[in-house]
């Protein structure tokens, strides 16, 4: 299993979008079993909250649900668990 980390300041705009995005694609293409994905901060300020309103909206209207996703910041442990930052 491919693992794969998408980060970016806060987790709750491009790097949930980007997570989401690539888990649909990957759905799409039926890959999904072969990848584990997931996103985080580099930030604590967003910490626990939900994916922001602007890019729920554009996930919403693409037909991608990100509504059990809550920020979380990077953890030195993810260096080891994801093949990819």
């Amino acid at each position: 299993m491919i693992k794969v980390l998408f980060v970016c300041h806060g987790n709750i705009c491009r790097s949930p979008m980007a997570e989401f995005i690539f888990k649909d694609y990957l759905k799409k293409k039926k890959m999904d079993d072969l990848f584990h994905i997931e996103s985080c901060a580099t930030s604590s300020e967003e910490i626990g909250n939900p994916v922001h309103y602007g890019t729920k909206r554009i996930l919403d209207n693409l037909g991608i649900d990100c509504s059990s996703k809550r920020a979380r910041k990077i953890k030195q442990q993810d260096f080891f668990d994801f093949d990819y930052i």
